[in-house]
């Protein structure tokens, strides 16, 4: 029997139980009344002198008495039965209280069986991207023109569009309870200032704001981007992108070392990486060590709001025409307008190129 019929079962007794014990009562208190008006009429028929007055009394003091006994035979049955019922109550407790256990005890089993079979889910799914991820990098034959003991001069930008691939992935805000990041209204903002600015007709945006982890490699081998963007949740290890699930769940989290390896699985490899969530500066180093020249990220955690300021400016400035330096450094001072912390956002290149002279979009020649 389960514990929510063994509950049931018991409620039904405490009822019962107590409509016994108010049946019981009723009883005594009809045999104490009947008990008071035999007396009562026995006292009378003693003091009356006539004859078929005491007779009438003495009568009545009679039916009166059988009255109280049958009420009181009537009170013991309705004690025993309260009595039996109270027993098993008792028994229903001590029943239930061990059905509970049971079924507590059940449930954390199964929760903890739950809890593993994620986990073996999650690291199957991140076994199969990072295999994904060293077999493109094994495929991509990118020689290495300079030596690192000289500078390397980037090359002018091509007579083609730059091509920006912006990736959002907020699985945290599809849990039941969690504030989402705001990962379109960045995106909008985003495209809101390259529309302003000079050279708005030589930036291609690419967003892709539910970004998988395939939404990753093909954003990098079709689109070719020479920009990546990220904006969701990161710590040091890792960055978590959106699971391709409908129900809740918590993403899928790609090492910030896999990530960077990805940056690889292109022939055109990215200039730079733009990491706008927390703890993001982590993996810079991942990025800059001979895969991109130039990587943006976070040295702490960042609220959303000074994400999306930075990031509107710092690519309204690109589109104007302006270095990654100048471009990071106006970012840096939207922020400070706004009363935020700049030193939060850091720009980091390999140490072969100057961000200083790296201009991303410039006006094609006719």
């Amino acid at each position: 029997m389960s514990a929510d019929q063994i509950r049931r079962e018991l409620a039904r007794k405490m009822k019962a139980r107590q409509d016994a014990e108010t049946d019981a009562g009723k009883h005594r208190a009809k045999a104490s009344s009947a008990s008071t008006a035999a007396t009562k009429a026995r006292s009378d028929a003693a003091k009356t002198k006539i004859a078929s007055t005491a007779k009438s009394k003495t009568s009545e003091a009679e039916r009166r008495d059988k009255e109280a006994a049958k009420a009181g035979k009537d009170a013991a049955v309705a004690d025993k039965k309260a009595a039996t019922l109270r027993t098993e109550e008792g028994r229903l407790t001590t029943r239930l209280a061990t059905a509970e256990a049971s079924e507590r005890k059940a449930a954390e089993q199964k929760r903890r069986n739950e809890d593993k079979r994620v986990e073996r889910a999650r690291d199957a799914e991140r076994g199969e991207y990072e295999r994904r991820i060293a077999a493109a990098e094994a495929l991509a034959q990118r020689a290495q023109h300079v030596a690192t003991t000289t500078a390397r001069t980037l090359p002018e930008p091509k007579p083609e569009k730059l091509r920006v691939l912006l990736l959002g992935a907020d699985s945290k805000g599809a849990e039941v309870g969690e504030s989402g990041l705001r990962i379109g209204r960045e995106q909008q903002r985003i495209a809101a200032a390259v529309r302003t600015a000079n050279h708005r007709d030589m930036i291609e945006l690419q967003a892709r704001p539910a970004a998988t982890t395939e939404d990753l490699l093909d954003g990098v081998s079709q689109f070719r981007p020479h920009v990546v963007h990220f904006s969701g949740h990161s710590n040091e290890n890792i960055l978590a992108f959106e699971n391709d699930d409908d129900a809740p769940n918590d993403g899928t989290m790609v090492a910030g070392t896999a990530f960077a390896r990805a940056m690889r699985a292109t022939d055109e490899r990215p200039t730079l990486v733009v990491l706008n969530s927390c703890d993001s500066a982590a993996h810079l180093d991942a990025l800059t060590g001979g895969l991109v020249p130039f990587a943006v990220g976070m040295t702490d955690e960042i609220g959303d709001g000074d994400a999306i300021i930075y990031a509107a400016r710092f690519y309204a400035s690109i589109a104007n025409g302006q270095s990654i330096a100048s471009a990071h450094a106006a970012g840096l001072v939207a922020l400070e307008f706004a009363g935020l912390d700049p030193d939060i956002v850091v720009l980091q290149a390999s140490e072969d190129v100057d961000p200083a002279s790296a201009i991303l979009v410039s006006e094609p020649t006719s």
